[in-house]
């Protein structure tokens, strides 16, 4: 077995590193993997994995507060008649919600919820006016990120190819951070007007 990790997102915490971890438990395909990294110079420097320690040591209590603050949100925005669709596996109607309670200990914090009007115009209005959410494209730091799919990570794939695949064009992506909740939940009601 493999097992990739982004230490940029998560592990690192705070937005500040960039990384990434293969771990397994074969000791002659990590000597070849460690070869192969030494030989392509993916070593990485040592302010990154000073950061990346850094964020280890506070990674349980992080996360705690993601989970506990996306699924505040969540059930908040399921709650709302302006918005249409919620997604977040912690939610008992979330299609994965069954996988998601064997295989993970908590949900994690990130939630996609799309407005209920289905606009792409509202989307991109709603995004702009958040205060507390930052509009950026990562996930997995301390602070509340927002984004726009439509417009941003997936700008270039053709509409009809998003229709088919259901991305709507009102869908919004959340990675809720640790900040205090009730600011987060005020936040976003400000901002879907």
């Amino acid at each position: 077995d493999i097992v990739l990790h982004s230490t940029t997102k998560y592990l690192g915490g705070h937005s500040d590193v960039v990384g990434g971890a293969l771990v397994t438990s074969d000791d002659d395909l990590n000597e070849r993997l460690a070869f192969i990294q030494n030989s392509v110079g993916a070593i990485p420097g040592p302010l990154d994995c000073f950061l990346t320690l850094r964020g280890t040591k506070t990674l349980a209590l992080r996360m705690e507060r993601h989970c506990q603050n996306a699924d505040i949100v969540s059930r908040w925005l399921l709650d709302d008649s302006r918005i249409g669709e919620v997604y977040y596996p912690g939610l008992e109607q979330h299609p994965g919600h069954q996988i998601a309670a064997r295989q993970m200990s908590a949900p994690g914090g990130m939630v996609s919820f799309v407005l209920a009007d289905a606009s792409e115009k509202h989307a991109r209005e709603m995004v702009s006016r958040t205060e507390i959410f930052t509009l950026a494209e990562s996930l997995g730091g301390v602070e509340s990120l927002i984004e726009h799919p439509v417009s941003m990570t997936h700008g270039a794939i053709p509409p009809e190819v998003r229709a088919a695949a259901g991305l709507s064009d009102a869908l919004i992506r959340l990675s809720v951070g640790i900040e205090d909740v009730e600011d987060l939940v005020e936040d976003l009601d400000k901002a879907i007007g």
